[in-house]
Order: structure tokens, then C-alpha cells, then sequence
């Protein structure tokens, strides 16, 4: 019976330790997030995969009277393929019209198709590409239609095929790219900024945080932390960017065609820019994430605590890489408006948009708010922090008062 009864002692002591606290509800709350960000990032996924074929295209510049014949051949033969879009031009002399020069050099054409559907010329952008053969299947198809319906296994179509160079990068590379920030930015994040959950924990246990408070401003103890965290974040990304730089060295020096096909893909602000403002938002979002992370961190007292902590704190980020997702995947829309306007959204949406967008003035604003957004979360974030420090073993004293005096 006496094990029992302490037993019973330390079970209740430690239900009412982890229920009566804050974090507990965000905890319970958990399953909710995780199904809402889930469903964010599948809408998110649904719009890359239609921006994606909404942007590549397959060009027909063919005669004004094979113009119905080719449209419905596409329609029936989209039931067995699943090419780009198809866009008809209709030219009286197709074959010398003057914006294949233009189609050309626009790098979202994959093949174009110029002539009548008995000899067309077909320029692809690789050779024996699939968009390539299913315009020589619609010509095939088309050209049929006007033979006799007697057997005959011999092509109705006889097409020549030319390769044509490749220019600049497609819009669907870019988004690619665009994607990619959003998750190195997002894993950088999750793996750094997240590390200063726990920071005080240990000195709050020690009273050490209190002899540093007492010796310098509160503030400055706050933000020098911060900082801190930051320089081992650089030093953390400094030490894989040379490892990185290095096994691409060393791929470049054993398959240098392909490593350059690679470096060829470009984003739309320039790879100069582009890793520019890529290093300026993870400053943005490490202080950004990390003086929240710090505020809160700061209430916890206990290894318990940290570790209930993570968990929202894990699904916040989460969050916001499903909704710079959606932005990086759908330019232009609804999603990307609202992910590039939330402030810790901002800095993952905003290094997307380099990859597809030229234009630098939206960046500069970008900063700008991301900058007043900081010092907003700083401030907030420092009288957290000291309510965490003044009141040394007591985080959460308002919920802890209350579960004594039940």
C-alpha cells in the first residue's frame, strides 16, 4: 500500500506539472496543425503541377484549313499522351513564318511544328524528344484523314526532325529552383534557428542568467545570445558550403558536360543576386524565428518543458515552409501574396520569387518590412525573456500560481 499511495503521489504530481501549463494545449492542439499544413502543402503541390504545364508548351504554325483537323486530332490523342499544351498558328505560308525565329528562343516551347501535316519540319529541343514524336503523331493522324481508307501500313506523314539549341532556363526550372531556396532556407532554419529553444534552460537552473543579468543590460544579454547562435549558424553553413563546393569540384572535373547542363539552369534575378538575397533572408528569417524561439525558450525551466515546446514550435515552422511552398510552386496567386506579406513566411517566399522574378524593387520593400518585423519580435521577445529571468524557476507563473492554489 505505501508503494502504491507514492505512487499514486507522483503520478498526480506529474499530470498536474505537464496539464497545467500553456504548452499542454498547444501540444493537444498538434494533430490540428499537422492536418491543416498538410493540406497547405498539397494544395501547394496541385499548383506547381499546374503551373508547370501551364508554362511549357508545344507550338503547330500550319496552313488556316488544317487548323480544325489538328485541334481535334489533339483532343483525341490526349486520351492516350499527356503532352505540353498544344498552341496552333495558322499561317497561309507556314512555313516561312517569321516568328519561328521568336518561338525559338523561348525557352517554355519544347518543339514547334511548321508546315502541313504530309511534310512537316519539327524543331525540338532535344533530339527524338517526346513532345518531338507527338506532333509527327498529330501530323500522322492529321495527314490520314485525307488518304484513301484502304490498308496501307506505309506513314501518311513523312516529318524531318532538326535539333534546336537551347535558350535560357524554363519556367518550370525556375520554379524548381525557387523550391529549392524555400527548403534549404527552411532546413537551415529547422536545424538552426530552432536550437535556441533551449539556451537558457540550464542557466536558468544554475542562476547563471541571473549574475549575467545583473552584470550587463537585460537586453544585451538577449541579444548577444541571439547573435551568438547566428555566428554558429554561419560558421555551421560556411563549413558545408565548403564541402559542398568542394564534391562539385570534384563531379565537374569527372563529368564536366553534365555538371554544366546543370550550372546552365539560371535564376531570373542572376546566380550573383540570387545567392545574395538568399544569405540576406536566412539572416532575416534566423532572427526573425530566432528571437521568438529565444522569448519563448526563455519560459521554460525544465527539460520537460523544452521538449513540449519543440513540438508547436516545429509545426510553426512547418507551417510557414507550406506556405512559402505554395508561393515558390504558384507565382502570382492568392498563396504567394500572402506568404511574402507574413512576416516569417516572408523571408522563404521572397527567395523564391528571385528565382522567377526579375524585378529588384519588391525585394527592397521585402527587407525593409522583414527588418521592422524584427525589431517588432525582438522587442516582444526581450519582455519574455525577462519575465523568464526575473522570475527564476517560475515560467509560466500565472498558469503555475493557479495549479498551486487548486
Amino acid at each position: 500500500m505505501r508503494v502504491f499511495s507514492s505512487a499514486m503521489v507522483v503520478a498526480r504530481r506529474d499530470f498536474i506539472s505537464i496539464v497545467f501549463t500553456p504548452t499542454f494545449l498547444l501540444f493537444l492542439l498538434a494533430p490540428l496543425l499537422m492536418i491543416g499544413f498538410a493540406a497547405l502543402g498539397g494544395t501547394g503541390a496541385g499548383q506547381l503541377a499546374q503551373s508547370a504545364g501551364a508554362s511549357e508548351r508545344i507550338v503547330a504554325i500550319i496552313p488556316a484549313e488544317q487548323a480544325s483537323a489538328f485541334s481535334q486530332a489533339d483532343t483525341g490523342l490526349r486520351t492516350v499522351f499527356s503532352p505540353p499544351a498544344l498552341e496552333i498558328r495558322s499561317d497561309a505560308n507556314a512555313s516561312a513564318d517569321a516568328n519561328v525565329s521568336a518561338l525559338s528562343r523561348d525557352p517554355n516551347v519544347l518543339a514547334i511544328l511548321i508546315g502541313g501535316a504530309e511534310s512537316p519540319r519539327i524543331l525540338e529541343r532535344r533530339h527524338h524528344s517526346g513532345s518531338g514524336r507527338y506532333l509527327a503523331a498529330l501530323g500522322e493522324t492529321v495527314a490520314r484523314q485525307g488518304v484513301a481508307r484502304a490498308a496501307d501500313a506505309r506513314p501518311a506523314s513523312s516529318p524531318s526532325f532538326r535539333v534546336i539549341a537551347s535558350v535560357g532556363t524554363t519556367r518550370a526550372a525556375q520554379t524548381g529552383l525557387g523550391y529549392g531556396a524555400v527548403f534549404a532556407l527552411f532546413l537551415l532554419s529547422l536545424l538552426l534557428a530552432g536550437q535556441t529553444v533551449g539556451m537558457l534552460a540550464e542557466e536558468k537552473g544554475n542562476k547563471v542568467i541571473e549574475i549575467m543579468a545583473a552584470a550587463a543590460p537585460l537586453e544585451g544579454v538577449f541579444l548577444g545570445k541571439l547573435l551568438g547562435m547566428l555566428g554558429v549558424a554561419l560558421l555551421f553553413i560556411l563549413f558545408w558550403a565548403c564541402i559542398i563546393g568542394g564534391g562539385v569540384a570534384l563531379v565537374s572535373a569527372q563529368f564536366p558536360e553534365k555538371v554544366a547542363s546543370l550550372l546552365a539552369l539560371s535564376p531570373a534575378v542572376g546566380w550573383p543576386l540570387f545567392i545574395l538575397l538568399a544569405t540576406l533572408y536566412f539572416l532575416s528569417a534566423f532572427l526573425l524565428l530566432g528571437s521568438v524561439f529565444l522569448g519563448i525558450g526563455a519560459q521554460a525551466t525544465t527539460v520537460r518543458e523544452i521538449q513540449m515546446l519543440s513540438l508547436p514550435i516545429t509545426f510553426f515552422q512547418v507551417g510557414m515552409f507550406s506556405l512559402a511552398s505554395a508561393a515558390a510552386n504558384s507565382p502570382g496567386t492568392i498563396w504567394a501574396d500572402i506568404a511574402q506579406w507574413l512576416p516569417w513566411s516572408s523571408p522563404f517566399a521572397m527567395a523564391a520569387r528571385g528565382a522567377t522574378d526579375a524585378s529588384l524593387w519588391p525585394h527592397v520593400a521585402a527587407l525593409a518590412w522583414q527588418i521592422l518585423w524584427i525589431a517588432i519580435t525582438i522587442t516582444f521577445a526581450v519582455r519574455l525573456f525577462r519575465a523568464g529571468v526575473l522570475r527564476s524557476g517560475g515560467g509560466w507563473a500565472l498558469f503555475r500560481r493557479r495549479a498551486m492554489r487548486s
